[in-house]
């Protein structure tokens, strides 16, 4: 990389925490025309920058949220239709993760006091020379429109303030001030892997009403992520306030859940024609409250449009059914996902949280590899992970690490190794590597990968078990009571002795794709020891200690079984399912596997009532309440719409939507035999009514897709397989073909004959 010549540079002034800086430049003279120029922009805090009044790009929340200590991500910009002989560029500064709260004790500026900007541009002409300019100790700052800014309680804009003149050449600075340098390692800056957050859509509103209280209502029909862009008109000096939420309680907006998030932006009007849209935060909401609207409802309608902002991830993935409410959940977790892949693949996208959880995505990084192109954005982020473990000595609970800094509750120790939380560093490169066949990630994350497995290993008891430390167990088992997610019926040592073999299989498969043969078989050696560990301490005459869903589901995934344990774990599982009604009984831990558990084991039909039960606790009983988006709990709003009282309630939360793979998988029938889809496995499972299913997936190699549909006597399949690749179908009655790329047809009867085993 060139020799830098920028600098972050501060304002002198506050500004109302939301500075804009300024510098006006001229080309160098007598070197002909210009070739190509190029923008390098970042901050502590968030920025957007403009070159002669255009921005130079429409990512939002740039740089993101990264390990700030030892990691700072830079984007570069092509500037060169932008340059002009006399250039004035333009940057605007808000607190965004630097400096704004960050989760829910009122934490704020965890990495910083003050907000800074870097930009670098460079300019090539035609004779090969360059010319460099750089933020520097020359540069101006001043005020903007915006009066207050946070992530969690939104945005203030006055538009008597508002103006674009700074942006132009030879501005009356009048009221500006200078700038100071702020001392920052250059080591920690890097071009970033993940792709930056984007405005995605607009969704417009469709209903405003006064509530009961009198307040003015207005619903989009979505629980989305974002913003409002919002056109009024008004008597100067009067204020809009808009409070967004995800949910109504008794017909008023159900903030609850927001804790003590404010999720308000206030704008305050010029007397002319207003433009806002408040890009230095975001919500998590599907409802917003309208109060000093200058106009009725009708106007309300034509005034505001939702703006859904996500990183800049490809879809790849869809999937269909003949079940109508089963495309509902699918959709729901789609914008799951979305909601939440913010720069930061976070639990919830609304209240004073919001934190990259890694328990979260241990279990759903196979779910979001399938539904969007997210490779890039799972590097990047495991690259954060992998700088805190390294730090910290232990994979953190969150990443990037906000958790370091916070107060936790009295008498909840500080966590260090622990189960599937930990897991992700393990979890997340292998379904990445299975998704996308791209052995980067995988060598990438190797020595993470190594140093959790070792951190697990030193946690073990001499009999191969893990009983010491904290963990989070099967968290956010229904039974258990809402103040308390964590007392499970699962044994959490059970639960984290099980993760650990899966962890320590994982990691030597891993080291055998990258032909280390040393560490592979330290951890196959791993894995046999708490193997071992695991059916001297806790399998009895096929009974596992804790006789649940969970412990159950997890040992026949994880493989730990022998064949005899097998089966009779199986039909275990079966029995428990079957005795809570088909209702769900498992948490964080067991959820996103007990459908494969019960398949595995000849369970298919169970898994099917298991998936299309609609009583609580179920996947689709949110969707009978009107959801469209998963939810943190099964019960998060109450069948009589009170909202649950548990401290934790989101209306976003992705983790229980990761039973999605599964659908992918076994209703869908397209699944990886070999890394990034080079062999498919076509293998549908009817079942549970349903009489059609359509999968598409854009692999590496193409478009993958299988559809069937079933009469009463046969069950058809068409699928197509990319070129370069082939498939292995695999249909009831039939033996296994090997089928080359194209598109394909077969028809085979339904004979009934693999009645599930009771």
């Amino acid at each position: 990389m060139p020799d830098r010549v920028a600098r972050f540079i501060a304002p002198d002034e506050e500004f109302d925490g939301a500075p804009r800086l300024r510098r006006q430049i001229e080309l160098d003279a007598g070197h002909g025309p210009v070739q190509r120029a190029s923008l390098l922009v970042t901050a502590l805090g968030i920025c957007e920058v403009w070159v002669n009044g255009r921005p130079v790009s429409d990512e939002v929340l740039t740089p993101g949220w990264s390990a700030y200590e030892w990691r700072l991500r830079t984007r570069e910009h092509d500037v060169t239709a932008l340059i002009e002989q006399t250039t004035v560029i333009g940057i605007a500064l808000g607190n965004g993760w630097y400096r704004g709260r960050i989760g829910w004790d009122g934490d704020r500026a965890l990495y910083g006091a003050e907000l800074a900007g870097f930009a670098e541009l460079r300019v090539h002409f035609s004779d090969g020379h360059e010319q460099v300019i750089g933020t520097d100790g020359s540069w101006t700052s001043g005020p903007s429109a915006t009066t207050a800014n946070d992530l969690y309680d939104g945005q203030s804009i006055d538009a008597r303030r508002h103006g674009d003149a700074w942006l132009a050449a030879d501005f009356d600075a009048y009221g500006w001030a200078g700038v100071h340098i702020v001392d920052v390692d250059d080591e920690t800056l890097e071009p970033a892997i993940a792709p930056p957050v984007r405005r995605h859509e607009h969704v417009g509103p469709v209903r405003a009403w006064l509530s009961p209280a009198g307040r003015t209502l207005v619903d989009f029909g979505q629980n989305l992520v974002g913003w409002l862009r919002v056109s009024v008109r008004g008597e100067a000096g009067e204020v809009v306030t808009i409070r967004h939420a995800e949910v109504l309680e008794h017909g008023e907006l159900g903030t609850r859940p927001l804790r003590s998030a404010q999720a308000t932006d206030r704008f305050t009007l010029s007397g002319g024609d207003d433009e806002f849209e408040p890009t230095f935060t975001f919500h998590g909401f599907r409802y917003v409250e309208v109060d000093g609207w200058p106009g009725d409802l009708d106007s309300i309608l034509g005034g505001i449009t939702a703006v859904v902002v996500m990183s800049d991830l490809r879809r790849t993935g869809w999937f269909r059914t003949s079940n109508d409410m089963l495309n509902r959940l699918h959709e729901n977790i789609v914008w799951g996902m979305r909601g939440n892949f913010v720069d930061v693949p976070t639990d919830c996208p609304q209240r004073d949280e919001r934190l990259g959880w890694t328990g979260d995505l241990s279990v759903f990084a196979p779910t979001a590899a399938f539904l969007y192109d997210a490779q890039d954005f799972l590097r990047d982020w495991l690259r954060d992970l992998a700088i805190e473990q390294s730090h910290k000595g232990a994979v953190p609970i969150v990443v990037p690490d906000a958790e370091k800094y916070f107060t936790l509750p009295e008498g909840m120790p500080q966590p260090g190794t622990t189960a599937i939380w930990g897991d992700a560093a393990v979890w997340v490169p292998w379904a990445v590597w299975t998704a996308y066949g791209d052995r980067r990630v995988l060598a990438d994350q190797f020595d993470s990968m190594m140093a959790h497995a070792r951190a697990i290993e030193a946690m073990l008891e001499p009999g191969g078990i893990w009983t010491s430390g904290f963990q989070f167990g099967d968290w956010l088992d229904p039974d258990a009571p809402p103040e308390a997610p964590f007392r499970s019926k699962a044994d959490p040592h059970v639960v984290a002795t099980l993760c650990a073999f899966r962890t320590a299989g994982l990691v030597a498969a891993a080291a055998e794709v990258l032909g280390d043969v040393s560490a592979r078989d330290e951890c196959a050696a791993l894995a046999s020891r708490i193997r071992e560990g695991f059916a001297a301490e806790y399998l009895r005459d096929g009974v596992i200690e804790s006789d649940c869903t969970t412990v159950y589901t997890l040992a026949i995934v994880f493989g730990v079984l022998d064949d005899d344990d097998l089966a009779a774990a199986g039909k275990r599982l079966a029995a428990l399912v079957r005795a809570s009604g088909h209702r769900i009984s498992t948490g964080f831990a067991g959820t996103p596997f007990i459908a494969d558990a019960l398949t595995l084991t000849g369970h298919l039909e169970d898994a099917y009532r298991l998936l299309l039960q609609t009583e609580c606790p179920s996947w689709l009983y949110a969707v009978t309440m009107g959801a469209t988006t998963v939810w943190e709990r099964w019960d998060s709003m109450l069948p009589d719409g009170t909202i649950n009282p548990g401290g934790m309630t989101s209306f976003n939360h992705y983790a229980l939507g990761s039973v999605a793979d599964w659908m992918h998988r076994t209703i869908g029938g397209l699944a990886a035999l070999d890394p990034g889809y080079e062999r498919l496995l076509v293998a549908p499972r009817p079942g549970g009514g349903l009489t059609w299913a359509h999968t598409e997936l854009d692999t590496r190699r193409g478009r993958a897709s299988v559809r069937w549909e079933t009469d009463p006597r046969a069950m058809t399949v068409e699928l197509t397989v990319p070129d370069g690749a082939e498939a292995v179908l695999r249909l009831p009655g039939t033996a296994d073909e090997v089928i080359p790329a194209g598109t394909h047809r077969r028809t085979v009867p339904i004979t009934h004959d693999d009645k599930e085993s009771s």
